[in-house]
């Protein structure tokens, strides 16, 4: 195969005239013969005003580009989609797939030998890793890194799970106008990630267990040094693969890796749309994930990572404490150690060079865990044949055994219109019940999961309940709740049935998530349903809802699965 510039040449039934083409146009730029001859790294640009997760991207592309240059290869960057959590409506999650199919295509279109991915906010990583592992071409990545945290009132703040928390207070009547805009001032200290284990400090956390980028970039501080010389050795290391030709992800993405990402996953506090994501990398390999794997890792390996919204503390101090490798080296026996890395080594050798961090409490051990449980439980039942998934790690445990009565909200718009009306009826011991909010019928799968409480029951100081939908909800988000039931709504699954006063049982511990009404009515329910209504659509909207699959598949479309489309 041709590398460098000669690299997937533009068809005008001429290569010799197309290679000729290619570099007049290139000169353009100033590139000298010696340059155009070296292997290519190409450097994805997410950089956007919109996205203020990605901040220090102009930073950390130039480090990279120099440590391309060291390493005896020309850098090149393009621009693909860039993707902010708060920015992108009607949700990011509906964006996901555009951006993997762009990034893909980029990779595949211009000449590279091998890329260098650089994500932070929630959807980015998982869309690039999505992209790379459908292409032939070396990728590393290069998370953002995570923003520092701000203070209130003698308070360490982070987004977002203080967001969430001052918001909920706000709510409740606690704090006025006046503080809560104080607390706005401050959430946001800094560009980068989330600094709590939400969704963006997950799935970074996951690429460096999965071997896809270098040690410690999972975690290393957006505004620190320490990641703008990560960059530069993402760079040389970009080089190197440039001119050796792989591994590439597909290779690194084993069974063995993926399972020590779930490993991972239930150790650290993870957020819950990491399965769906992983579910979609997953369906790009033709691996089916392993969602009854999953949930028995989560029933033997304990919450060791004491970070928000399982435990008290940021992705700074989980850092300090040794990052992922530090982690990795509590839980060696529960890996596959000869799973390799893009930098060469193996996780084995990885957890091997770890140096002790002296006192530190973040990472707990296994035999004293932060709690005894995993992360995440998957729940079947009546309601979610195909599964639903819950974060046990940041649920009351009050509630993980519970059965009450349904107060349903039949779309996003109908729970915005009514659930701070003071004619709601609702009582604490009621469970919320949101549906028509999965990856089709929202569309794009929210993160509305994460039901606010009743206006008049947070003035009562009611803080938890149990809610249930086929939506999603942040990784910085916490509380009783149950997502990603599939199938959903909208798609003809059993939430569509449920009627306000039916009774619902929840129980983690026996994994199981019913509606508690007799079988013929159930049935009977269910064959009258009605069929979907239809809608006229165009452009995207109509590709996303033709070909978008269920949360339990990863929520990818159809035609990018590897194999046979469905």
């Amino acid at each position: 195969m041709s590398n460098g510039l000669r690299r997937k040449l533009t068809s005008y039934g001429d290569q010799g005239f197309s290679l000729f083409l290619r570099k007049a146009f290139i000169k353009a730029m100033g590139y000298s013969d010696d340059a155009l001859d070296r292997p290519i790294v190409g450097i994805a640009n997410t950089y956007s005003d919109y996205n203020p997760c990605h901040g220090n991207v102009p930073q950390l592309i130039e480090a990279a580009k120099r440590g391309v240059m060291l390493g005896g290869a020309l850098p090149m960057v393009f621009p693909t989609i860039s993707i902010h959590e708060s920015f992108a409506s009607p949700t990011s999650m509906y964006l996901r797939n555009l951006m993997a199919m762009e990034t893909e295509e980029m990779i595949r279109a211009q000449p590279m030998d091998s890329v260098i991915l650089i994500g932070g906010c929630d959807k980015t990583l998982p869309a690039q890793i999505m992209a790379a592992a459908s292409s032939d071409i070396p990728a590393v990545f290069l998370p953002t890194g995570p923003m520092a945290t701000g203070h209130h009132k003698g308070e360490r703040l982070g987004a977002c799970t203080d967001c969430r928390r001052f918001w909920g207070r706000f709510r409740a009547g606690e704090i006025d106008e006046a503080e809560i805009g104080e607390v706005n001032n401050r959430l946001v200290s800094s560009v980068g990630t989330c600094t709590v284990m939400g969704t963006a400090s997950t799935m970074a956390n996951l690429t460096e267990v999965m071997g896809l980028c270098l040690p410690r970039a999972g975690s290393a501080p957006a505004t620190e040094a320490e990641r703008v010389r990560l960059s530069e050795a993402t760079g040389s290391l970009a080089a190197k693969l440039a001119s050796e030709g792989g591994p590439t992800v597909k290779e690194l993405l084993t069974p063995a890796a993926i399972r020590n990402g779930l490993v991972a996953l239930q150790a650290m506090g993870g957020s819950t749309n990491a399965v769906v994501h992983l579910a979609a990398i997953c369906g790009r390999l033709g691996i089916p994930l392993d969602m009854a794997l999953l949930d028995e890792l989560g029933r033997r390996v304990p919450l060791l990572v004491d970070l928000q919204p399982s435990g008290q503390h940021y992705m700074e101090q989980f850092h300090k404490a040794g990052g992922v490798p530090a982690l990795l080296k509590e839980i060696r026996g529960e890996l596959d150690l000869n799973a390799p890395t893009i930098h060469g080594a193996s996780i084995g050798e990885v957890i091997d060079a770890v140096v002790d961090e002296p006192g530190q409490t973040i990472i707990r051990s296994m035999a004293a865990p932060l709690k005894p449980i995993g992360t995440l439980a998957v729940l079947k039942g009546n309601l979610a044949p195909r599964g639903a998934v819950i974060k046990q790690s940041a649920a009351s445990k009050a509630l993980m055994q519970h059965s009450g009565r349904a107060v349903v909200f039949d779309s996003v718009e109908d729970l915005a219109n009514r659930i701070d009306s003071d004619d709601l009826d609702v009582a604490a011991d009621d469970v919320l019940v949101l549906r028509n909010a999965g990856p089709k019928g929202a569309p794009g799968m929210p993160e509305a999961g994460y039901l606010p409480i009743p206006r008049k029951l947070a003035r009562q100081g009611v803080k938890d309940m149990v809610r249930i939908s086929d939506a999603r909800m942040s990784g910085t988000a916490f509380g009783t709740v149950i997502l990603h039931i599939s199938p959903e709504a909208a798609a003809g699954g059993p939430l569509a049935i449920v009627q306000n006063g039916d009774r619902i049982t929840l129980d983690v511990p026996g994994r199981v998530l019913n509606l508690d009404i007799a079988p013929a009515e159930f049935e009977r329910r269910m064959v009258a349903l009605p069929p979907p209504a239809e809608t006229a659509r165009r452009g995207y909207d109509r590709l996303y809802h033709e070909h978008v699959m269920q949360a339990d598949e990863g929520a990818d479309f159809d035609f990018l699965q590897a194999g046979p489309l469905p």
